[in-house]
């Protein structure tokens, strides 16, 4: 072993026991989700500067959790570029990300940059030198699958280097189970029911490259909806909420009480009074 790679080894292992002697001593800044009950579990909203895994299983779970994670990331990066780093495994699988999607979430494709990694490996690279860039306000790593690579060891030099630069982290993991990680939180998402007399469509953040959404359908789709389970708070207890993405105040909330529809009375005739539709049934 060359003195070089010897090196590097004693300052990794350095920096992993600095990380592991914080423990709670590491008090990040937060910033406010705007669903109450999740902020108030969250003791203020997300941590800042630290790393955050959501969940998904395959399929159309998949379209949630990116749109949950577009807010989580419109969030923490409160207009300060985000970097989104993909594998082209993902795109294939799930689609490309549609910049008017984001745009209808509220938030700006400019401050967007996207990165295709060819394999895993290359991607936490890649999510690994976009954290040292401190002007950003958030990184999104997202992987497919079962990853070895992800590993505790790549997890915690990724939390290390959002701690040092204080850029937030979000791993968007898709038909994986969760592993061991050092992820301030942890969280499950699946799409919710979105208002009634609307398609229910929780990420449109998401679509097949090239397609177009139908005229007919553009004002039937409600607002985005999710199931959020937060099974893993380093700081808290956890919990499970159905958040509601409120596209113009770009932040997340209680769904409103939508009332159920009521089928209308029939136009041509009047509804006939108690006597005369008992006349009705004598006759």
């Amino acid at each position: 072993m060359t003195g070089a790679r010897t090196n590097t080894l004693a300052t990794l292992r350095g920096s992993i026991e600095r990380i592991e002697s914080q423990g709670d001593a590491y008090t990040p800044g937060r910033v406010a989700l705007g669903h109450a009950d999740a902020d108030a579990t969250l003791q203020g909203g997300l941590a800042m500067g630290a790393m955050h895994e959501v969940f998904a299983d395959a399929g159309r779970q998949s379209a949630a959790a990116t749109g949950f994670v577009a807010g989580l990331a419109g969030r923490a990066a409160a207009r300060r570029p985000l970097v989104w780093v993909r594998q082209d495994f993902t795109e294939i699988e799930s689609g490309a990300l549609s910049m008017s999607g984001l745009a209808e979430l509220g938030l700006d494709p400019r401050l967007l940059v996207t990165v295709c990694a060819a394999d895993v490996d290359t991607a936490l690279r890649t999510a690994a030198d976009a954290f040292a860039c401190d002007a950003l306000g958030a990184v999104v790593l997202e992987v497919w699958g079962e990853a070895r690579q992800l590993d505790l060891v790549a997890s915690r030099k990724l939390t290390l280097a959002a701690q040092t630069s204080g850029v937030t982290g979000l791993v968007l993991r898709v038909a994986a189970e969760p592993s061991p990680s050092t992820a301030e939180t942890r969280w499950i998402v699946r799409a919710a029911h979105s208002p009634p007399a609307a398609a229910s469509m929780p990420a449109a953040a998401l679509r097949p490259a090239g397609a177009l959404r139908p005229a007919a359908a553009w004002s039937a789709w409600g607002a985005p909806v999710f199931d959020a389970q937060l099974v893993r708070n380093r700081h808290g207890p956890v919990g499970q909420w159905i958040m509601e993405w409120k596209c113009d105040e770009c932040l997340f909330g209680k769904p409103a009480a939508y009332p159920q529809p009521v089928a209308a009375a029939p136009a041509h005739r009047p509804h006939p009074t108690p006597a005369r539709a008992q006349q009705r049934r004598a006759s």
